[in-house]
């Protein structure tokens, strides 16, 4: 598992989001990003943080910030968590795991006894150039945005 701290630069990713369009890093250049990864979409936490980051997603806008969430999930999950949830940011459908490994956020995890290979909720706060700002690695679902905007 590659670790990235903060002042690293982000790794260049390039991956299709729910709805079949390419996204790459570049594309927020000039931006602040909000890259979130996620274990997977509809489960509850994953619900809590990715509608915490909804209820604030104004907020983010006015203070320079794009949202972009990241999980394993197909395409099809993503679309149906967003209608759902009417979610206003793209998640990106990362089945081969590209942008996942990329970030280091696949690995060893253990739930009620059992150990398997998983996402690991890491938040990474990107800046205007490609920066590492911060990794929040400790999330919050229901508290989120306060851990990013603080």
């Amino acid at each position: 598992m590659t670790t990235l701290n903060a002042g690293d630069k982000a790794p260049n990713f390039e991956a299709k989001d729910q709805a079949g369009n390419m996204i790459k890093l570049s594309d927020y250049a000039g931006k602040k990003l909000v890259l979130f990864f996620y274990p997977k979409a509809s489960t509850p936490g994953c619900t809590a943080e990715a509608c915490n980051l909804r209820d604030n997603y104004q907020t983010f806008l006015a203070q320079g910030y794009d949202v972009l969430g990241v999980s394993a999930d197909s395409a099809k999950r993503q679309q149906n968590w967003i209608n759902k949830h009417e979610l206003p940011f793209p998640l990106l459908a990362d089945e081969d795991k590209a942008v996942i490994n990329a970030f280091g956020v696949w690995g060893p995890k253990k739930f009620m006894g059992k150990e398997y290979d998983g996402i690991h909720r890491t938040t990474f706060v990107i800046d205007e150039n490609g920066v590492i700002e911060e990794v929040i690695a400790k999330v919050k679902t229901k508290e989120h945005t306060a851990q990013i905007l603080k």
